[in-house]
This record gives C-alpha cells, sequence and structure tokens, in this order.
C-alpha cells in the first residue's frame, strides 16, 4: 500500500493523522515500511498493523512513544503479539493524559525521553519549522481591538503594517492568528530600526514562493480523490516549512559571507 492508501484507511478511527505524523513515526523507529526502487514507501498489512496499534496506544492508553516502543520490540522479539501488548497497554494508563499531550500533535519533550531528541523537524539544523506547525486555525477571528491588544502595538504601527501590506484582513475586517506573530515580529524589527516600509521585500519574497508551491499543490487539489484536497494541503504545509528552513539556512550563509565569516 502506498502512504495514501494507509492514510485514507486509518482516517475515519483517527482523523487527525497526517502524512507527516506517518513520517514522524517512521523517524522515530515505530514503523519501517520498505522502499521502492524509485524511493516511495510501500506498507504491508503488517506495517498497517503496527501503525494502528501506536495511535490507538497513544489515543486510548494515553502512552508515550518510549514506552509504545519497548512495546514493539518486545513484539518484535517474539515475547509479545499486537493483541496482547495492546490489551496489557491498558495497565500503564497511569503514565497520564500529560503526557499524551505532548505527543504527535505538539512537543515531543515528554517522549523523548533523557538523551534522547525531539520529533525530527523538516529541514538540517536545529530549531526549524515543522509541516504542522503551519497548521492554520480557521476558528479564530480577531477584531481590530483583539490584534492591537494581543500583539502589543498601537494603531499607528497597524496602520503601518496594513499600508505596507504586511496584514491583510480578511472578511468582514477581521484578522487570524497570524497576524499577531506577524505584527509582534515587526515590532520587534523596528526596534532594529527596521520600519514596516522596509519589511516590503520580505513580503514580495514570500508572495514568489507561496506562487510556486502553489503551482506544485494545484494538480493534487484538482484530483478526482476524495482527499484531493486535504492531500495538497498537507503539501502545501510542507512545502512551506522546507521553504522557511531554506531561506533561514540561506539569509544566514548570505550574512556570514557579508561579515566576512
Amino acid at each position: 500500500m502506498s502512504i495514501g492508501s494507509v492514510l485514507d484507511l486509518l482516517r475515519p478511527d483517527f482523523p487527525d493523522i497526517t502524512i507527516s505524523k506517518i513520517r514522524f513515526l517512521e523517524s522515530e523507529g515505530l514503523i519501517r515500511p520498505e522502499r521502492t526502487p524509485s524511493g516511495y514507501r510501500r506498507f504491508s498489512v503488517s506495517d498497517y498493523d503496527r501503525l494502528r496499534f501506536v495511535l490507538t496506544a497513544q489515543r486510548d492508553q494515553y502512552l508515550p512513544l518510549k514506552v509504545i516502543k519497548e512495546q514493539l520490540e518486545a513484539i518484535d522479539s517474539g515475547a509479545a503479539t499486537l493483541g496482547v501488548r495492546e490489551a496489557r497497554a491498558r495497565a500503564h494508563s497511569h503514565h497520564g493524559s500529560a503526557e499524551a499531550a505532548h505527543g504527535l500533535s505538539g512537543s515531543a519533550d515528554a517522549d523523548a525521553g533523557p538523551g534522547r531528541a525531539g520529533p525530527r523537524r523538516l529541514g538540517i539544523v536545529p530549531g526549524e519549522i515543522t509541516s504542522e506547525e503551519l497548521r492554520v486555525d480557521v476558528g479564530v477571528r480577531l477584531t481590530r481591538a483583539d490584534l492591537l491588544a494581543k500583539a502589543d502595538i498601537d494603531d499607528r504601527f497597524l496602520d503601518d503594517l496594513l499600508r505596507a501590506g504586511l496584514i491583510v484582513p480578511g472578511v468582514g475586517g477581521f484578522f487570524e492568528a497570524d497576524a499577531v506573530t506577524l505584527a509582534h515580529a515587526a515590532k520587534a524589527m523596528a526596534e532594529f530600526g527596521l520600519e514596516a516600509r522596509h519589511l516590503r521585500a520580505f513580503k514580495l519574497a514570500a508572495d514568489r514562493e507561496a506562487a510556486l508551491i502553489a503551482q506544485i499543490a494545484a494538480p493534487i487539489a484538482k484530483s478526482r480523490d476524495a482527499d484531493a484536497r486535504a492531500r495538497a494541503e498537507e503539501t502545501v504545509r510542507e512545502l512551506a516549512a522546507l521553504s522557511l528552513n531554506l531561506h533561514a539556512a540561506l539569509v544566514k550563509a548570505a550574512v556570514r559571507t557579508a561579515l566576512g565569516g
């Protein structure tokens, strides 16, 4: 099975599952799908059962990945089976939901344990953006007053951002949650003498990158697959995360060169 087919089978029971989560579990050694000569993942029935076991243990028993991996190692050694281990997993629920809150959808520090790295992040250096962090909270709508308060900026500064096109209100004049992050960043950069008009270069670069990503995702969204839109959005998030990491690395390299480093 392809990763898309596995996703389709899992979504009825695990609606929050994404390709990124599956890849993360693979990077953590919890699943080991084969690769085709061209590099695509191929999942067997055993891989699917194993993935379902991991997701069930997280959802129903609130187990951290470290414990789930130990259970899978016992299964691999022949000391237990999926069914037996799944039943025994209920006995470990004392680990608590607090640890589960750090599962795939957030920080995995609790799962990582001493000496272990957190979830694999896209890119090549620590601290990059992941595709999960680019999910849009469509339920958030901020008024102008909300934005001013949350971003701790004044009317004049917000007007400057609006005139520069850095922040654009949506339908009804409301703002998305990302406007707060953008305003915070712009305010911090203003402390270095960079005014809103100076930040137009960042906006133009972002628009070009967005257009390139949209060209790649558009054919996916237009396919006849029932999950086409969801897969297109997942592709956009992953490419956007990669582009941010690439942009950061390029800027760092260019600044280093400019400073003679």
